[in-house]
């Protein structure tokens, strides 16, 4: 007897014929392109296609340089990945009980890494869970980073990886109806340099009209101002760079730009990232008149965990070094985790609430206060993704979570998911919100909670 194979989920959008593939409750379509761009040059949108795309691969990871100390900690994250610079692409996960002409609201997932590291396609950031549970559409974006896309100098502009992502939003806005997604129901979500990206995007003259609101996650909105200085010494560490130059010679110049910076302060542990004052931003002296004009139009959702950087102290020489020393030690790292912590992620987030309420828009401010037994994390920076993001199998090889009990996790997870998804449908949550041991979230009104 034959059998029939079952039809590849297949969408016709703007952008040509997509063929996904089904994955239990979603249906995926991986690996899509939305713009190319040769090295150091602006991203160019990708024509409609003529034949059928087939999205059934991850998008390839931007080249990058490893970095020892986060492998130890968060396992090989890009076993399943490639790297390439042509790495313009994104990817959508549907609920595979859409509807049609359902329209549902969407997640569009901005990674961070400090602009130089991670991939929209990474395991550990599958929203599978998330969007069957609570019927969103999603798309994850992966853009230029380091040298590749956050330094402009003499010779290459900067904010490359910026225009990535707008170009990104662009496409979700013609082609995402075509997979149950509404154009006019999207929320940026972002973590660490991710969410940074997001809040400068909304500075951009015609982005913000690409998305509806912003949830922005540990955002180190306190290291991204003042930076010409460190600038200037990177674009002079850069050099020249030959035409013929591989991805693996760029890399190593990259790692003597991020030496140049070394001596710049706290801002040093984010070297690349946005300019201000290079297109598309304005003026560094025109950013906080310009958030406010935009404030009205964008519902946003900032906040940061407790003790962001205690996973740099766990993870850095130089503090474990310092714990160790007798009597002191342990109370030294503990006073630097919580002042940097303040002043990199806390304090920047309040303030950005606060001035988002005080320009006429709605703000709601969240802590998460989560710390897993058993891990030496505490409530660390990266510590709040699983309760969205990934699953049980994706986060395994990490020890951020100690001897968490999944089950329970999760069930605080699917809280937080909730939440999270009716802010993504509607801008609004209650005034306050506690889940005991794990989150707090307030509204801000006119500056204050």
């Amino acid at each position: 007897m034959s059998q029939t194979r079952p039809t590849a989920p297949t969408f016709h959008t703007p952008a040509g014929t997509i063929i996904g593939w089904a994955d239990g409750p979603v249906v995926r379509a991986t690996g899509i392109r939305y713009a190319r761009a040769a090295r150091f040059r602006p991203p160019v949108p990708e024509p409609p296609a003529s034949e059928p795309i087939r999205a059934t691969a991850p998008a390839p990871a931007c080249p990058q340089l490893a970095d020892p100390r986060v492998d130890q900690v968060m396992g090989d994250l890009f076993a399943a990945l490639s790297f390439d610079e042509d790495c313009l692409r994104l990817s959508v996960t549907r609920p595979a009980d859409c509807r049609p002409g359902e329209q549902l609201p969407v997640i569009v997932w901005v990674h961070g890494g400090s602009y130089v590291s991670g991939a929209g396609d990474l395991a550990i950031y599958d929203p599978a869970t998330w969007v069957a549970e609570q019927r969103v559409v999603f798309v994850a974006v992966t853009y230029r980073l380091g040298l590749f896309g956050f330094l402009g100098t003499t010779s290459t502009p900067p904010n490359l990886g910026l225009l990535d992502l707008q170009e990104a939003l662009r496409w979700v806005r013609h082609n995402i109806a075509a997979f149950g997604g509404d154009p006019a129901l999207v929320t940026l979500f972002g973590h660490s340099s991710g969410a940074d990206a997001i809040a400068q995007l909304m500075l951009v003259d015609g982005a913000a009209g690409l998305f509806r609101r912003a949830m922005l996650h540990s955002a180190p909105l306190g290291l991204t101002r003042n930076r010409q200085r460190m600038l200037r010494a990177m674009s002079r560490a850069v050099g020249t760079l030959p035409p013929t130059a591989t991805a693996a010679e760029v890399l190593a110049r990259e790692s003597a730009v991020t030496k140049a910076a070394r001596w710049q302060g706290l801002k040093s542990g984010m070297p690349f990232g946005p300019q201000y004052g290079a297109a598309p931003l304005p003026p560094e002296a025109e950013i906080d008149a310009t958030w406010a004009a935009v404030a009205p139009h964008i519902d946003v959702l900032i906040g940061a965990t407790a003790e962001e950087t205690r996973f740099f102290a766990v993870i850095d020489p130089t503090f474990n070094w310092l714990q160790r020393l007798p009597l002191a030690g342990s109370r030294l790292v503990g006073l630097l985790t919580r002042v940097t912590s303040r002043r990199i992620y806390l304090n920047p987030a309040r303030a950005f609430a606060e001035h988002q309420a005080r320009a006429g828009g709605r703000a709601w401010r969240f802590l998460l206060t989560y710390q897993p037994p058993g891990s030496p994390f505490g409530a660390a920076h990266v510590v709040d993704l699983p309760l969205l993001l990934g699953n049980r199998a994706s986060w395994a090889a990490t020890p951020l979570l100690g001897t968490v009990n999944w089950e329970e996790f999760d069930a605080a997870g699917r809280q937080v998911r909730q939440l999270w998804a009716d802010f993504a449908r509607t801008g609004a949550l209650p005034q306050q919100v506690i889940i005991p041991g794990v989150l707090e979230v307030r509204q801000v009104h006119h500056g204050k909670e």
